[in-house]
């Protein structure tokens, strides 16, 4: 069990989170008859999210098995054979799309963007991860998809500004990520990743100093913009941003400074500087939104 539990990459849902971002954006965290959909969206996304892991292991198979932290993944280790790898993907891409039958609306629409980031991600598995830029894009694209799922799901209609927060934050921490590859390249003089030859650490530190300051902006316009104040009947939400500011600066210097940004689920699961800033955005928010 603690095999495909490997394979699967449990750890690895808390990304699904993003599915309940419209959610918590929209004020209806505390509405259960919008919860319970938003809940059901996290699970299939999760699902087809476990499928993915579970091919992109079965193709980089042969590279994991060099690499000295990928090797000990599940296929890459010897604990569960190619063959049951495949069994599970498909295990898990039918429970993605059954546990859709359990939405009280909005099944096909919401199965039209899980179908559609399975294959996207299927492409990029398969061949579009060798491009430079263009992997993190589709990774930060991913991560629109479960907004957007969410969205359709709960019947929230998204802002502009949350779409492009959550495009520019994922970007910003996939940058991060390959910052780690550079790294690890030039120690060993090995790419990581096919791609990494295309980036250096002047590339990186530049893609990760603009797209975290873009995102900044955008949150700030986002907590000022006429439709966010009338929704929430408030005029105080801009002061959230000074933990968006202090976040982004954290994760920068784990990134630049401690040089461990190679797992940004890791960073959030263990580093208690990081999980205190969270907090406090989201209980200000929160304070904000539903007591002031």
């Amino acid at each position: 069990m603690k095999n495909i539990l490997k394979l699967i990459r449990l750890r690895q849902w808390v990304k699904n989170v993003f599915v309940l971002v419209p959610l918590f954006f929209g004020g209806a965290l505390m509405k259960v008859d919008v919860l319970i959909p938003g809940i059901i969206t996290f699970f299939s996304f999760s699902f087809a999210a476990s499928a993915i892991y579970c091919l992109n292991d079965i193709i980089d198979v042969e590279a994991d098995r060099h690499h000295p932290v990928k090797c000990h993944r599940a296929i890459a280790s010897g604990e569960v054979t190619i063959r049951q790898a495949y069994i599970f993907m498909l295990l898990m891409l039918v429970l993605s799309l059954a546990v859709l039958f359990l939405l009280p609306a909005h099944q096909l629409e919401v199965g039209a963007v899980i179908l559609f980031y399975f294959g996207l991600n299927v492409a990029y598995c398969l061949k579009l991860k060798e491009f430079a830029i263009l992997d993190v894009c589709l990774v930060a694209l991913g991560f629109v998809l479960r907004v957007l799922a969410g969205g359709i799901a709960t019947d929230i209609i998204l802002s502009n500004w949350i779409v492009l927060m959550t495009f520019l934050l994922t970007l910003f921490l996939s940058f991060a990520k390959r910052r780690d590859d550079v790294l690890k390249m030039e120690e060993t003089g090995i790419a990581p990743r096919k791609n990494t030859i295309r980036y250096n650490i002047t590339f990186i530190n530049q893609a990760i100093t603009i797209t975290g300051s873009v995102m900044l902006v955008c949150y700030i316009m986002y907590t000022v913009s006429p439709e966010v104040v009338q929704r929430f009947h408030t005029n105080y939400l801009y002061l959230t941003s000074a933990f968006v500011l202090i976040g982004l600066l954290r994760y920068i210097q784990i990134a630049v400074v401690d040089k461990k940004s190679g797992d940004p689920t890791k960073v959030i699961l263990k580093d208690r500087f990081t999980q205190l800033v969270v907090l406090l955005w989201l209980i200000s928010f929160l304070v904000i939104i539903y007591v002031i």
